[in-house]
């Protein structure tokens, strides 16, 4: 694909730019969603990237910006970036004014009007163009023709100094030589320091040349070429400079055409024409016409007063071949009367054009696209980005932008729709599985499975897989064309983790809470379900952490499952110690609760009691029995026993054959 030089603001009156070779690397072809890393070739101060930017085969998009204040029959227009600030100059042919549009740091932005009168009555009799440059020394210059007949035409020139806020200073230089007769589309330009001009007469159709010599203050010599073939009724006309040639188009409102002057080395030269047609008839009134240059093509606007739309013209080069295409119903156009020069703010590319009808402007846009994942950057390495929908996408990159050595170019990406295929859905699978990925696509050169990282292989269209972890397996598909399928597929792995707690030794009688920290939860109700087992001496099977109260030694096993089916397993093993008593170390006998109102052995696994006897602090028996469930109620001769703290002792044999035999203190509590 062809690279090319786009300017950033598409005026020849902007600065010298260098032409770009190869600025950045880029693909010609991707698919939708293929990551894209656009390298620059250059090194610089400043760095601008576009990859979305507004493209000049694009439907053009039109907004009607209403009654403007000050407009009175708007004739031309002219619009010129200075700095970073816009302004736009308007002629009116009502009352001979003209308007300064100041539309600030950017172009999307309403601009404020002011009416510099008539600049004492130096402007033309209804003027029709609008032309601005600057000189070497880096002032602006306007030239402004206007007139219907020979009585009336004139020429002025208004010279704004170093800034186009400036109120100019005004000169008619009156009709030069009683040649000009209506004259339209006037231009100037610099060349080998000496400033050459033009103008077409509406009226007769001469070509009249106007000789400024090394100064463009001074007043032209004019130089009447007289008649010029396929000139009927010259509405506007532009210059274009392909390699060392000068050309110039023409729009003639008398036969709906264009005519090709073919200056050669020099514009002081005298031009050959060339009657490029009607462009497939679809020419109607053309009544200005403006250019732009972009990627490899020149591009022609022309306005159609009497259809009310725009004709764009595309060429690969000067000399064709032309293609035409008319933009209907863009801006709300009525009666157009003249375009603006074609202006490029960043990725938007605006253009305006002045309706003889209803004293409105019209503001067409080739605006940027939306469907990059970035949309611009600023950085030497821009971040890979990709395009989402498929299309023809435009690259637009500057370096040192606004200074002298400023560097462009531009490169259209094709974005083709992802091929055909079938591949393997985002999937789910427990720890330890293993599952079966595919990718199967008509046409890819290859297939490249990555990360590598428990695959069986990482180049054949179905592999199996069996992360241990949630893993985003990508298979790669290359395609002739430049497309690079790059498509993820997503292996999610539950780890379903089941904690009985560890292993413990408790008390003959006591309860002990099961389970551990690392088991599975969450709060997503149903999302999990615990299972214990057996279910014996268990307070519930079905929670995380029940209660269990083992007589003798047991193993409890905790089973934990997903709602997709993913499951694992722990044990707990509950050793019971009868050698060691279980008693309380207080008892209150007046209380409500049966645990707490008596004191006796709480053991389950004692076979045989010698004796259980319990003494008050004088050494006198209290209570005393052989029944390991016989408990003490804290009274004595049936009479409630006085607070204190009480000596038991107790012997026997536990259910392994173990002899105990102990001895603790109880204290009693009313």
């Amino acid at each position: 694909m062809k690279k090319c030089l786009l300017l950033a603001a598409l005026m020849v009156l902007q600065l010298s730019y260098v032409k770009a070779q190869n600025l950045f690397n880029a693909p010609d072809t991707v698919c939708i969603r293929q990551p894209i890393q656009l390298t620059s070739n250059v090194a610089a101060s400043t760095y601008y990237w576009g990859f979305c930017s507004g493209f000049l085969f694009d439907q053009p998009q039109g907004n009607n910006l209403g009654v403007i204040p000050g407009f009175d029959n708007p004739g031309a227009i002219e619009i010129a970036r200075e700095g970073n600030k816009y302004y736009g100059f308007v002629a009116n042919t009502g009352n001979n004014e003209i308007l300064r549009l100041d539309y600030g740091i950017s172009l999307s932005n309403t601009p404020v009007v002011t009416s510099l009168g008539t600049l004492n009555n130096t402007m033309p009799e209804i003027p029709s163009k609008l032309y601005l440059t600057k000189d070497v020394a880096g002032n602006w210059f306007m030239f402004v023709c206007g007139g219907t007949t020979a009585t009336n035409s004139s020429l002025a020139r208004l010279d704004f100094g170093g800034s186009l806020s400036n109120m100019p200073n005004s000169v008619n230089f009156g009709n030069l030589g009683n040649v000009l007769n209506a004259p339209r589309g006037i231009f100037v330009l610099e060349e080998a320091g000496n400033y050459i001009g033009y103008v077409a007469n509406n009226a007769d159709n001469r070509l009249i040349k106007l000789d400024f010599g090394n100064n463009i203050s001074l007043t032209p010599n004019v130089i009447d070429l007289g008649p010029v073939f396929a000139l009927t009724n010259p509405s506007d006309m532009v210059a274009v400079k392909e390699a060392n040639d000068w050309y110039v188009f023409v729009t003639n409102q008398g036969s709906n055409s264009i005519t090709r002057l073919d200056y050669g080395a020099s514009v002081a030269d005298t031009p050959v024409a060339n009657d490029l047609g009607t462009m497939g008839n679809r020419l109607f009134g053309p009544s200005s016409i403006t250019f732009a240059r972009d990627c490899g093509f020149i591009h022609l606007f022309v306005t159609n007063a009497v259809s009310s739309d725009i004709t764009m013209i595309n060429m690969p080069g000067i000399l064709g071949p032309y293609t035409a295409t008319i933009f209907t119903g863009v801006g709300g156009m009525a009666l157009p009367t003249s375009i603006s020069r074609i202006i490029r703010e960043k990725d938007n590319i605006y253009t305006y054009v002045t309706n003889g009808f209803g004293n409105t402007l019209s503001q067409v846009v080739f605006p940027s696209c939306t469907t990059a994942t970035v949309t611009s950057s600023t950085l030497s390495v821009p971040p890979s980005y990709s395009y989402s929908v498929p299309g023809t996408y435009n690259v637009y990159f500057v370096t040192n932008e606004g200074q002298p050595d400023m560097q462009v170019q531009c490169q259209q990406i094709v974005a083709l729709p992802i091929p055909q295929m079938t591949i393997s859905n985002d999937t789910v699978i427990c720890q330890g599985d293993t599952i079966e990925l595919f990718a199967q696509a008509f046409g890819s050169l290859s297939t490249t499975w990555s990360p590598n990282y428990n695959i069986d292989d990482t180049s054949d269209f179905a592999v199996k897989v069996w992360p241990d972890y949630t893993t985003e397996y990508h298979v790669v598909l290359p395609y002739a064309n430049g497309c690079i399928v790059d498509t993820p597929v997503n292996v999610t792995v539950h780890k379903n983790r089941a904690d009985a707690g560890p292993d413990r030794i408790i008390f003959d009688g006591a309860t002990t809470l099961l389970g551990g920290p690392f088991t599975s939860y969450s709060d997503t109700i149903g999302l999990y379900t615990y299972t214990w087992f057996p279910n014996e001496y268990i307070t519930d099977t079905t929670i995380m952490n029940p209660v269990a109260a083992p007589p003798n030694d047991f193993v409890y096993y905790l089973e934990i499952r997903d709602k997709y089916g993913c499951y694992d397993i722990d044990t707990v093993v509950v050793r019971v110690d009868c050698n060691n008593l279980n008693l309380p170390n207080a008892f209150a006998p007046e209380s409500r609760h049966p645990e707490t109102n008596s004191f006796g052995i709480l053991n389950n696994q004692i076979v045989k009691l010698n004796y259980f006897r319990i003494f008050d602090r004088w050494g006198k028996e209290v209570f005393s029995t052989n029944d390991p469930k016989i408990r003490w109620n804290g009274l004595v001769d049936g009479e409630p026993a006085a607070v204190g703290v009480y000596i038991w002792e107790a012997d026997g044999f536990c259910f392994e054959g173990q002899r105990f035999k102990r001895s603790g203190n109880v204290t009693l509590l009313r």
